[in-house]
């Protein structure tokens, strides 16, 4: 990494609450020439400390790698959400392949698989006031704890738990448990996590989940 150079990071936020608020930070780098090499991207995101960091590798053509304060990601929700907002792109197209993308006007949507998104504890509970009391647990399995606020409507309270203990001790909105709730359930959902997101899915054909939020640009800044 070149240490003398400046870049520009976007910071989005993803699967807003209908007033704006709430929404799950991410970091955008849109032109990540100082940053080439899979350490050097790695070192980033954990400096930045957002729960994912996108690194846009191919504007025109949505080639884009992502990365958690500890890991490289094939593919992850919320990221590709905002990535793709951001970016005003078709498709998209993270290490897992290509994603489908469109909008309409308010919220942004991917189809994704299930299958692309990485393992999930799905632990449900008996009601959202339950998981509303949940503590952080000790660092381990990636929990996602969820419940009916209203089953007939298809909407859940969630809370996701990573356990990585790389200081994101809960994740404010996470898209790709919610595809896997989604793909678990069959249903479309209305999902609140965390102080307050909103995501919302729908299953498609051939095994296709759409996954869709709303994403608002928070600030930029040179580091």
């Amino acid at each position: 990494m070149n240490t003398t150079a400046t870049t520009d990071i976007d910071v989005l936020r993803v699967f807003c609450a209908g007033d704006g608020r709430q929404g799950n930070a991410l970091g955008v780098v849109r032109d990540p020439r100082y940053y080439p090499d899979e350490a050097s991207r790695q070192a980033l995101a954990k400096e930045l400390g957002f729960s994912e960091t996108v690194f846009v590798d191919d504007p025109e053509r949505g080639i884009v790698d992502i990365y958690t304060p500890g890991t490289r990601l094939p593919f992850a929700g919320y990221p590709l959400v905002g990535a793709a907002w951001l970016l005003d792109l078709e498709v998209i197209v993270p290490p897992a392949g290509e994603v489908w993308v469109r909008g309409d006007g308010e919220f942004t949507w991917i189809e994704a698989r299930a299958e692309w998104a990485p393992p999930r504890t799905l632990r449900q509970y008996g009601s959202a006031a339950e998981v509303d009391a949940l503590e952080v647990p000790e660092p381990g399995e990636w929990i996602y704890a969820w419940a009916w606020q209203e089953e007939a409507a298809g909407r859940v309270r969630a809370r996701g738990f990573p356990g990585r203990g790389d200081g994101i001790d809960e994740d404010e909105a996470t898209g790709a448990a919610a595809l896997l709730l989604t793909a678990e359930l069959g249903r479309a959902l209305n999902i609140t996590q965390g102080r307050g997101s909103q995501l919302l899915t729908a299953p498609g054909p051939d095994g296709i989940v759409e996954l869709g939020g709303r994403v608002r640009l928070e600030r930029t800044f040179m580091l």
